[in-house]
């Protein structure tokens, strides 16, 4: 039977590992969810799949559960990284966590001329993945990385990685993503703002950009960071 708490560790995942808990998880587990010895936890650690685990010590501070068996292999999600501006708090939080949700491999905060935010909480949007992560059933945490100019991020761009291009500028007009390669890509989202007009001639410059339509309105950040991921995933992810 699969427990119904899901956990995210960080330790290794394996027949008979076991797995120390630190007090903000024990307290979780047997305080707050009232677990004791011999009760079942759902663990993943990105890495090594999920794992059925038990409790063999319940403690105030600390405890320890050790892994039975794994329920489900490490999947993947597709080569897809999440490029937006950083805006208001509570609605990057909400980007962060609907990218882990919906597949994303990597998550790029980027810094562009009309970035409203000039400065992240890395740690604190990692955690939103991971909670994201536990709470969707996935068992790969995406990797949430600091914030970058987005003039850097372009010039060291991996030649093998095609970047979908979502500017507000090109409201019903675009490319169609249906003939699209598969293979490694990127989705940018521009910031509140939009794209400067040196930025914008840049990207349309680029050999690997892809520009795309997210329909006759012009979208919040928030709304067209789900609207592009959706309609990456059922073209060309892991969806279909």
């Amino acid at each position: 039977m699969t427990a119904k708490i899901r956990l995210y560790v960080d330790q290794p995942l394996g027949q008979g590992q076991t797995v120390p808990l630190d007090r903000d998880q024990a307290h979780y587990l047997f305080s707050v969810m009232r677990l004791g010895p011999g009760d079942r936890v759902t663990l993943f650690n990105g890495r090594d799949g999920e794992w059925q685990a038990g409790v063999t010590d319940a403690g105030k501070r600390g405890g320890e559960l050790t892994c039975l068996s794994q329920s489900r292999p490490l999947m993947m999600p597709p080569d897809l990284w999440l490029l937006f501006a950083p805006i208001k708090k509570a609605r990057t939080d909400f980007i962060v966590e609907k990218a882990a949700e919906m597949g994303a491999r990597r998550i790029l905060p980027v810094q562009t001329e009309h970035t409203n935010s000039d400065r992240i909480r890395q740690d604190r949007l990692q955690a939103h993945a991971v909670e994201a992560a536990e709470q969707c059933g996935g068992t790969f945490v995406p990797e949430v990385a600091d914030l970058v100019a987005l003039s850097t991020l372009l010039s060291d761009w991996p030649e093998d990685r095609r970047l979908m291009l979502c500017d507000e500028a090109e409201a019903g007009a675009g490319r169609a993503l249906s003939d699209a390669p598969r293979g490694p890509w990127a989705i940018l989202i521009g910031p509140e703002g939009g794209f400067s007009a040196a930025e914008r001639a840049r990207l349309h410059a680029l050999p690997f950009v892809h520009v795309v339509s997210l329909g006759p309105r012009i979208l919040r950040a928030d709304t067209a960071a789900v609207a592009a991921m959706t309609l990456w995933q059922q073209a060309l992810g892991d969806w279909g």
